[in-house]
């Protein structure tokens, strides 16, 4: 079921994904990495849920929540150093999207990934799940000196496809997605397959809200124009 049940969303003239909660789900290795992080700097042990639900921004937000500002640069780095040893344990990719990422590539909707996960971090995620043949360009965290929800990095990542605003629209799973529409003037279309719940995205401002991918793809108009 979703937030809107008749919707029927019109074609977009391009599509900026989110990649975590949204595409995929690798939530046990991200929690795993900062618990192990912060535990070795010995911080006490983070309760998972409160790192869950701070996912969707950049790391040092959610490492300050466990870390003084001190040790902070300190943590982000090691914290680097360790995710891509086990960042592909538990990897899950979710219902409908890559599916949906199809559609969009046959009728020739442009597409970008635009995340706050590290640049370098999300290119192998999306070549390890196979977005990356049918969505070549990633922008992540580090790429720019900007980050979502800051409108210079979603100009920065619409220029890169050569689209304006009018007509885009981001597909995320979190209110900084939510963010990122309202400060560049595109639609948000959600889905709570993150840390978040139909209502809350509702509540965050979505333009829509669906309780997977594959209720979103129902619902959007991706025909050839």
């Amino acid at each position: 079921m979703n937030s809107n049940p008749t919707i029927q969303l019109p074609r977009p003239t391009a599509i900026l994904w989110d990649l975590d909660g949204t595409l995929i789900d690798q939530t046990a290795a991200i929690i795993r990495c900062y618990r192990e992080v912060i535990l070795d700097m010995g911080y006490p042990q983070p309760d998972d849920n409160s790192i869950r639900r701070s996912l969707g921004g950049i790391m040092a937000a959610t490492m300050g929540l466990f870390v003084e500002a001190e040790h902070l640069d300190e943590a982000c780095k090691a914290f680097r150093v360790r995710f891509p040893k086990i960042m592909f344990d538990g990897l899950i990719l979710l219902a409908g999207g890559e599916e949906l990422i199809e559609r969009a590539y046959k009728a020739h909707i442009p597409q970008v990934l635009f995340t706050n996960k590290h640049g370098e971090t999300a290119r192998k995620v999306s070549r390890y799940a196979g977005f990356a043949k049918y969505i070549p360009i990633c922008i992540g965290s580090a790429d720019t000196e900007w980050h979502k929800p800051q409108l210079a990095l979603t100009q920065h990542v619409l220029d890169q496809i050569e689209v304006s605003a009018e007509g885009s629209i981001i597909i995320g799973d979190s209110p900084t997605d939510i963010a990122v529409a309202q400060n560049a003037g595109l639609s948000c279309y959600c889905v709570s397959t993150g840390a978040h719940s139909l209502e809350e995205l509702m509540e965050a401002g979505a333009d829509a809200a669906f309780e997977s991918l594959i209720e979103l793809g129902q619902a959007i108009e991706l025909s050839k124009s």
